[in-house]
């Protein structure tokens, strides 16, 4: 078995931040609470609720706030 997700990540870029999901292109019918998700660790982020995958774009720099 794979541990590959089934969808694709939701590639994110800087004027996406703070990133939340569910995301403005999600379906109202999967909504759930709003979770903001943190990619200051890393590239990538996991919804603990459905379990979509964000992630920076290719070349998106964080500035420190």
């Amino acid at each position: 078995m794979s541990n590959k997700p089934s969808t694709p990540a939701v590639e994110l870029q800087a004027s996406d931040l703070p990133a939340h999901c569910p995301n403005p292109a999600m379906p109202l019918w999967s909504s759930h609470p709003r979770v903001y998700l943190d990619l200051s660790h890393g590239d990538s982020a996991t919804c603990s609720y459905c379990g979509t995958v964000y992630k920076l774009a290719p070349g998106t720099v964080l500035k420190a706030h």
